[in-house]
């Protein structure tokens, strides 16, 4: 049962230690000197751990507990508490007065509603590069110089897109200080100007006259490589969804009966839920992949088990297997990554004269109108993303097969 304030004060030492549990980890050490120490017990990359909270009643019973649930968002994030500075368990239930305390509270507030490993990188990012210089300062004395002076050392490394997170970071740490009351402006205000601009760099990818070869180096993968790897790559080209989102696929998202994969909104780069109408050839693939991990959860777990998808690196490493790689200079293998099938997929739909709107929904991308993208349902535009999608899967045969199905499409359009 969980422990209230009226146990705790009863508690008398005795010649040994004593464990009192409360809820979700947290314990109470009660020494023999009298002394009483919160304890959280929790799991991190497979090792049993234990977090010292702090002590009573210095730490209250409210306030260990507010700190076990900021540990656990931690947790839920990729981050383990044990390596945060102690601000947060010393402010857990305060108002935290340094831009650390203060960011901390922010970011646990963001961070459940974020994917994890985004939560993880927002805090690594402040904690690698500003809390050093201004972690410890009170939230009310930073100033725009402090700011200005972090930024230019990010750009000095060459991180020109940290430098501009960074600073987007630090500024909405402080719009959660001045909603809160700590502050009532905000130093990073129109600093944007001092962040260098950076065109952005496009992922490398595979032009359509080049697809048939690559399907073909594939056909022959498995004898350099796993047969799952090949057919993740070859499930990967035939729905261009983020690689992020194919390796964490669940046989429970396969709808095979009404041909669908359904992709839940967390796993989703903008958070939305998103349909991937399936074709016959997908349906082929994934029938060929069931007899391999249709007993697992994931689609493609990985090769060392426990429990986990297939790594990020899996993809990548086939590319470079197959010749596609950084400074390759076959010109027939270029070098390409496996999200730059997407760009590959995008081009030849525009060129065979589908509609941009359908496109940009199969490929799950933000509405440039941010009103109405917030309410624009997952299946909108199903049925063409359907005939989008078997249309691409039969020009992938035809081009495997050195044909060419672009123009069968415009005829089609021409004659509907």
């Amino acid at each position: 049962m969980a422990l209230n304030d009226k146990q705790i004060k009863a508690f008398r030492p005795t010649d040994k230690d004593q464990w009192f549990t409360d809820e979700k980890g947290l314990r109470l050490l009660v020494k023999p000197n009298g002394g009483m120490y919160w304890r959280l017990k929790y799991r991190f990359d497979g090792k049993q751990k234990t977090l010292a909270v702090g002590v009573y009643p210095e730490i209250t019973l409210k306030a260990a507990r507010v700190a076990v649930s900021d540990a656990r968002t931690q947790l839920h994030a990729g981050v383990d508490p044990s390596t945060l500075t102690k601000a947060w368990v010393r402010k857990s239930s305060t108002n935290g007065s340094t831009f650390e305390d203060v960011a901390l509270m922010w970011w646990n507030v963001e961070a459940p509603r974020w994917k994890p490993a985004h939560a993880a990188r927002v805090w690594q990012r402040l904690k690698d590069n500003a809390f050093q210089s201004i972690g410890a300062t009170s939230i009310e004395k930073v100033a725009p110089q402090q700011i200005i002076s972090i930024i230019q050392t990010v750009e000095g490394r060459g991180s020109m897109d940290v430098a501009k997170r960074l600073l987007q970071d630090i500024s909405r740490v402080y719009m959660h200080a001045i909603v809160k009351g700590m502050v009532t402006t905000n130093p990073a205000t129109g600093l944007n100007q001092i962040t260098t601009k950076v065109k952005t760099q496009h992922r490398p990818s595979l032009p359509p006259k080049l697809l048939g070869g690559f399907l073909r180096d594939l056909d022959t993968y498995s004898s350099k490589g796993r047969l799952l790897t090949k057919l993740a790559m070859k499930l990967l080209v035939l729905t261009f969804v983020r690689p992020g989102e194919l390796r964490t696929a669940r046989w429970r998202e396969i709808d095979i009966d009404n041909a669908v994969w359904n992709i839940p909104a967390h796993r989703m780069k903008m958070g939305r839920p998103h349909v991937v109408p399936l074709s016959r050839q997908a349906l082929d693939v994934l029938a060929a992949i069931h007899p391999l991990t249709g007993h697992r959860a994931y689609v493609f777990p990985s090769e060392r088990g426990q429990g986990q998808p297939m790594s990020d690196n899996t993809l990548r490493k086939s590319l470079q297997v197959m010749g596609y790689h950084r400074g390759s200079d076959d010109a027939e293998r270029p070098h390409c990554v496996p999200h730059g099938f997407r760009a590959t997929a995008a081009s030849s739909f525009y060129e065979a004269g589908f509609r941009g709107d359908v496109i940009e929904a199969q490929l799950a991308h933000q509405d440039k109108n941010q009103v109405r993208g917030a309410y624009t349902h997952h299946t909108m535009h199903l049925a063409g993303r359907a005939q989008l999608m078997s249309w691409w899967a039969n020009f992938c045969d035809s081009a495997q097969s050195g044909g060419d199905v672009v123009p069968l499409f415009r005829q089609q359009q021409k004659e509907g």
